[in-house]
């Protein structure tokens, strides 16, 4: 097929939505083509983790308008856990971690309803510091090995479009290298991902696409190397 007619794999149009009467997300458009990576970047409170948050499907923000699909289907109108079912997972920044369980336990409880995905033991071969960890209460691991778990967890499901929210806040360099690992396998594997993240020159070195948001509307859209690229671009809106 032409690359001209490509269509995309998970497209976003004028979404809006709001925290109470705080109008954060103001007419975000986007398109995502299957298995690249989307840095979605910006400064703090730029907007970033409410839209992540609005194609979650989850409770906060509301969307007022704008439609979203994922390989055609319409995601905008479905409950959150519709859209984790036809496919999207959330790694939220907190990774809500079920504490007083194992690693294993916080793996099986995401398959407890369909459709799943990795099996544990193909998990565990992809993640083998989980494996080694199985038995361990997963809260008690260290924050490295928490997202792990997270991104594993999602992994866990019949994921189609991975959402990443901060996934390397806090971990030192030798566990983000780990994590960016994993992250290209999972590429690899042709599974989509959109990545918020403010270490926004490791979130490039990794993605496709880049989108720079800026109270709640786009102000960038392009290549991961155009944003690189560009100096006075990454100084006005990422401060880098």
């Amino acid at each position: 097929m032409n690359a001209d007619l490509k269509q995309p794999f998970f497209r976003v149009q004028d979404i809006h939505a709001y925290y109470g009467e705080s109008y954060i997300v103001q007419g975000i458009s986007f398109d995502v083509f299957e298995g690249e990576i989307l840095a979605l970047l910006g400064r703090n409170g730029a907007g970033k983790t409410s839209t992540l948050r609005t194609l979650a499907r989850v409770d906060d923000p509301v969307l007022s308008s704008g439609e979203f699909f994922l390989n055609g289907e319409a995601i905008h109108s479905m409950k959150s856990y519709q859209a984790s079912r036809a496919g999207i997972q959330l790694v939220p920044e907190d990774r809500r971690i079920i504490g007083g369980l194992t690693v294993e336990e916080n793996l099986t409880l995401s398959q407890v309803a369909d459709p799943i995905g990795w099996e544990l033991e193909r998990i565990y071969d992809h993640f083998p510091r989980l494996a080694e960890r199985r038995k361990q209460e997963a809260t008690t691991m260290s924050g490295g090995e928490q997202q792990m778990l997270a991104v594993a967890r999602a992994l866990a499901r019949d994921i189609k479009l991975l959402l990443l929210d901060e996934p390397y806040e806090g971990l030192a360099p030798v566990i983000v290298h780990e994590i960016e690992k994993i992250l290209l396998e999972v590429k690899q594997m042709g599974i989509t991902t959109i990545i918020v993240e403010q270490n926004a020159v490791a979130a490039l070195k990794l993605a496709d696409t880049a989108l720079i948001v800026d109270m709640g509307q786009v102000a960038f859209r392009g290549t991961a190397q155009e944003v690189l690229d560009n100096e006075e671009l990454r100084h006005e809106y990422l401060a880098i």
